[in-house]
C-alpha cells in the first residue's frame, strides 16, 4: 500500500501531524523504532505505578489561549486536566527565600512587586513583552533581562522556572525564553494521570480515522528517485511508499537516512552537522509512603544559591502527580535536575524529611533518554537555539528535499507548545501543497 504521508517517529510532534493529516482525509502511517509510541511523552511502569518521562505540566489551555485551540483540534481537551494554583503555580526558592509566579499577567506583576517594589515598572514592561509580538530571535535573553531589570536577584527569580529549558547567557534567544514563560502565566495545568493518556488519545484517534501507528519499525533508509523520497525501508524488513515524508527525529539523523548525497545541498548537511544539542536531564521518580506528604498544587523550583544562569548552580524541580483517587496525599513525586549530583538534599530544604517518606525510587538519566528515544546526547530540549545565529539554529520544517519535512522540538521552538505550533505549520505545508 502507498500512503499519502509517512511520519518517522511518534513523539508528540509526529503524532500531532498524523492526527491532523488523518483528520483532513490523508492516509497516514507513523513508523516508530521503539516498542511503544510517544517519544519523550511515553510513560513506563514499575510494579503498580506508571511514571512520566518528559511531561510534567503545560500552559495556555484556557479558552482563547494558544495551546487551547491546538489541543481542541487534536481532541485533547477532554482529558482530565487539573489547573494549578492561580496564586502561585510555580514557586521559586533561591537561598531559602520563596517567590511566587501568579496566574494572569497583572497578578504575576503584582505578586512579584511585593518582593521587588522598586522593579514594578520593569515587571510591567516584561509582562507587556510576553504579551506582545514575538521578539526578534537575534535578541539575547540574558542581555535583555539585565538591561530591563536593575536587580540581579529578580533576573534570577524570573529565570527560576527554566529547569524546563536550558539557560545559556551567551546564546539563548529572548524568543525562546519568552515562549518558555508566556503560556504558563496565562494558565498552568497538570494531567490527572500519566502522559500516556495523551499518547493513547492521539494514537486511538489516528487509527479510528484510518491511519496506522507501527512500532518496532525503525527506518534504516530513505529511498530517493528523481530528487524526491519515494520509500522508507525499515528494520522489520518492510518498505513503505508515500508521496510525502515527515521526520520527527533529529534532523541530522533524518538526512543521514538519505543515501543519495546528490539531492542534498552540501551547505545544509554541514549546517546540521554543526548544530549543538541541549543538555540532558536527570529524573528521580519517587513513590511515597502512604499519607506522608500532602499533595501540593504547584511546582517547586529550588536553587542552593543565586546565579541561576550558571549551569553549575545546584537546582531541582519538584513536580507532584495529582492524586488519581481524590486523596489529599501524594503518591508520586518527581525530582528533575540537569546536575549529576543527588537532588534529594536540596529538595529537603523545601520538604523537610522527604527522604524518609520515600518507599521506592527510580532514576532516568540522559543515557536513558538516548537509549529509548535515540535523542543525540540524551538532549532534553532538542537543538540549542542561538541568538547569534538564529537562522542557523531555528530550522524551517522544509528541507532541500521537496517532499521531506521536519517537525518536533528540534525545528523552531522547544517544549510542548513549541512542538505543537511546529506540527501545525508542518501539517499546513502538506495540506496546502
Amino acid at each position: 500500500m502507498k500512503y499519502d504521508v509517512v511520519i518517522i517517529g511518534s513523539g508528540f510532534g509526529g503524532l500531532a501531524c498524523a492526527h491532523m493529516l488523518a483528520k483532513a482525509g490523508r492516509s497516514v502511517l507513523v513508523l516508530e523504532s521503539h516498542w511503544q509510541p510517544g517519544g519523550c511523552m511515553q510513560s513506563y511502569r514499575r510494579k503498580e505505578h506508571v511514571f512520566d518521562t518528559g511531561l510534567h505540566y503545560v500552559g495556555g489551555l484556557d479558552d482563547g489561549q494558544q495551546l487551547h485551540d491546538i489541543f481542541q483540534r487534536l481532541g485533547l481537551l477532554a482529558l482530565p486536566w487539573h489547573r494549578l494554583d492561580a496564586g502561585g503555580f510555580d514557586l521559586i526558592t533561591i537561598q531559602g527565600h520563596t517567590y511566587r509566579f501568579a496566574e494572569g499577567f497583572d497578578c504575576f506583576v503584582e505578586e512579584l512587586a511585593k518582593d521587588f517594589p522598586h522593579e514594578r515598572d520593569a515587571l510591567r514592561h516584561y509582562a507587556d513583552m510576553l504579551q506582545g509580538p514575538d521578539p526578534d530571535p537575534s535578541v539575547c535573553a540574558w542581555q535583555w533581562l539585565n538591561e530591563t531589570f536593575s536587580d540581579p536577584l529578580l533576573v534570577d527569580v524570573l529565570s527560576g522556572s527554566c529547569i524546563k529549558t536550558e539557560l545559556r547567557r551567551e546564546s539563548m534567544p529572548l524568543l525562546a525564553f519568552a515562549h518558555s514563560q508566556k503560556s504558563y502565566i496565562q494558565s498552568s495545568w497538570r494531567l490527572q494521570g500519566d502522559s500516556s493518556l495523551i499518547v493513547r488519545s492521539l494514537t486511538d484517534d489516528i487509527v479510528r480515522m484510518g491511519g496506522m501507528v507501527l512500532c518496532r519499525a525503525e527506518v534504516q533508509q530513505l529511498t530517493e528517485h528523481d530528487g524526491r523520497i519515494v520509500a522508507a525501508r525499515c528494520s522489520n524488513g518492510e518498505t513503505y511508499e508515500a508521496d510525502c515524508f515527515v521526520s520527527d527525529i533529529h534532523p541530522a539523523q533524518a538526512l543521514a537516512l538519505v543515501q543519495n548525497d546528490r539531492i542534498q545541498k552540501g551547505i545544509y548537511r554541514r549546517r546540521l552537522a554543526m548544530l549543538e544539542n541541549t543538555a540532558g536531564i536527570y529524573t528521580y521518580s519517587l513513590v511515597l509512603k502512604p499519607r506522608t506528604l500532602r499533595y501540593f498544587n504547584h511546582n517547586k523550583f529550588v536553587y542552593r544559591t543565586g546565579d541561576v544562569w550558571n549551569p553549575a548552580t545546584e537546582r531541582v524541580m519538584l513536580s507532584c502527580r495529582v492524586p488519581e483517587d481524590g486523596s489529599e496525599y501524594a503518591t508520586l513525586l518527581d525530582l528533575l535536575t540537569p546536575n549529576e549530583t543527588d537532588p534529594m538534599p536540596l529538595a529537603e530544604t523545601v520538604i523537610p524529611g522527604l527522604s524518609d517518606m520515600v518507599s521506592e525510587q527510580y532514576i532516568s538519566t540522559p543515557h536513558t533518554w538516548q537509549r529509548f528515544t535515540h535523542t543525540p546526547d540524551g538532549s532534553a530540549y532538542g537543538i540549542r537555539k542561538d541568538c547569534r545565529q538564529p537562522l542557523m539554529t531555528m530550522l524551517s520544517p522544509r528541507t532541500p528535499i521537496p517532499n521531506l519535512l521536519l517537525t518536533g522540538q528540534n525545528v523552531m521552538l522547544h517544549g510542548l507548545e513549541g512542538v505543537a505550533m511546529t506540527a501545525v505549520q508542518t501539517t499546513e505545508i502538506i495540506l496546502n501543497s
